[in-house]
């Protein structure tokens, strides 16, 4: 861009400003949301609430496909870092 849109431009450095925000906070979520170590530890959490008795063995199935799908998504794209340190 030259200088004379840049200047007619600048009232919407904010709106410009924020968006680049909200994008990066999407990006780290979506990171964060397929990133196998977090799966892992959410079908574990699963787990233990069925053993618990805090839910029924349908609603255990129903989730447990759903991180499962998710899971697979997260290797198929190579999404997520799989360090470990999501949601800690």
């Amino acid at each position: 861009m030259g200088l004379i849109s840049e200047v007619l431009l600048l009232p919407f450095a904010p709106v410009r400003g924020g968006g680049w925000a909200i994008r990066q906070v999407l990006k780290e979520a979506e990171r964060i949301y397929y990133d196998p170590a977090t799966i892992r530890a959410e079908l574990a959490r699963l787990e233990e609430q069925l053993e618990a008795g805090e839910i029924s063995e349908e609603e255990f199935d129903r989730q447990e496909d759903e991180l499962l799908d998710r899971l697979e998504t997260a290797t198929r794209t190579g999404a997520g870092a799989g360090d470990g340190t999501a949601g800690q």
